[in-house]
């Protein structure tokens, strides 16, 4: 599945969601071919097509299980080793339909802000969809006659839940499924540091005095699509990593820096996190809260805001008061008041602001 040897720091792996995707994948090809592979190849969110070993496989006329075992690679994740588990069931009055399900160690989503159903399982929406798309791929004939059920669960997925921050966020009882590549990148290595500061020295080198720094995959998309007269080695993923990012871009001389980022991440960096990784610091709502009321929200919304653990949440609300766009806009302000706090005179800073969905929002200046 990955390349076994690469240096230590650099070998990626692969996220719960395609682990669960290729769990399921077997499982359904366990009911339509009456045996569940030892092996199966799984089509990822990013289009790859990725050979998993498939362990405790069984199948009877009306159901089948299958288990992938997460390799995390070199990523130091609490969930690396976790077995993610699929059941499927037929549904004979549900013909073409799939439905997901949570089962033990999923957790299941008590509070609003992640863009998740309240009471359904944490199962984010791109694996949602990357477990569906490989059913339908080798279930197809299947569900020309049934319907299936596809519950994913995760056994030990209760105590590794208790190394992340998802009660905080209101997911109980399990960890979430999630990945929007089905790759895991060792963010947290200082293999990943050193590639971004380089990253960074690389596009000082381009002629154009601008980096482009974003969070993510999706992210990235964004900006792409936003500053299309820049070449690609003048954007680079930074992860969670803004401080080594921002200091390379120091030393290069670099005068402009371009932030592309989510409520989240961008709401860590206006209230003065440098690495902005999810175990490192919780989201300033406060902060959020104080924008809001400043934009005029009332103090039921602000209070609101406030008590929640998300940002996303606070985004949603001023969404529903139609104050979106402004609220937005202010919080990429903040960052760039922020960051020219931090690195006086440094640098010309613009950020971009988009959702989930990576469609634009907002930008300041």
């Amino acid at each position: 599945m990955m390349d076994k040897g690469a240096p230590r720091g650099t070998r990626t792996g692969f996220t719960t969601g395609a682990c669960s995707a290729a769990a399921a994948r077997a499982a359904v090809i366990g009911l339509v071919a009456g045996q569940v592979p030892d092996h199966v190849e799984c089509l990822l969110p990013n289009g790859d097509l990725v050979r998993f070993a498939v362990h405790d496989g069984r199948v009877d006329s009306a159901s089948a299980h299958a288990m992938v075992i997460k390799d995390a690679g070199d990523d130091p994740d609490c969930t690396d080793k976790a077995h993610l588990t699929a059941d499927v069931r037929l549904l004979p009055d549900l013909a073409g339909q799939v439905v997901l399900a949570g089962g033990t160690g999923v957790g299941t989503v008590t509070m609003p802000g992640l863009g998740l159903a309240v009471g359904g399982p944490a199962i984010n929406p791109v694996p949602r969809r990357n477990i569906e798309a490989n059913v339908r791929a080798v279930g197809a004939a299947l569900l020309d006659e049934v319907g299936l059920e596809i519950a994913i669960s995760v056994p030990q997925g209760e105590e590794m839940a208790k190394k992340t921050l998802n009660a905080r966020l209101g997911i109980l009882g399990g960890i979430s499924i999630l990945g929007t590549t089905g790759i895991v990148k060792p963010y947290s290595t200082a293999a990943y540091r050193a590639s971004v500061v380089q990253g960074v020295q690389v596009a000082g080198t381009l002629g154009h005095g601008v980096v482009v720094l974003t969070t993510g995959g999706r992210t990235e998309k964004f900006v792409m699509a936003e500053m299309p007269e820049l070449p690609e080695p003048a954007f680079v993923q930074m992860g969670d990593f803004l401080r080594y990012a921002m200091g390379a871009a120091v030393k290069a001389g670099i005068r402009k820096v371009v932030i592309g980022g989510m409520v989240g991440k961008l709401t860590k960096i206006a209230q003065g996190e440098t690495i902005t990784h999810a175990g490192r610091a919780e989201v300033d709502t406060g902060l959020l809260a104080d924008l809001a009321a400043g934009l005029g929200a009332p103090p039921e919304v602000c209070d609101a805001i406030r008590g929640n653990e998300t940002a996303r949440y606070a985004g949603e609300r001023m969404d529903a008061l139609g104050l979106g766009t402004a609220f937005h806009t202010a919080l990429a302000q903040r960052v760039i008041q922020t960051l020219r706090t931090r690195y006086p005179d440094q640098f010309e800073l613009k950020v971009l602001v988009c959702d989930f969905e990576g469609r634009k929002i907002a930008e300041a200046p």
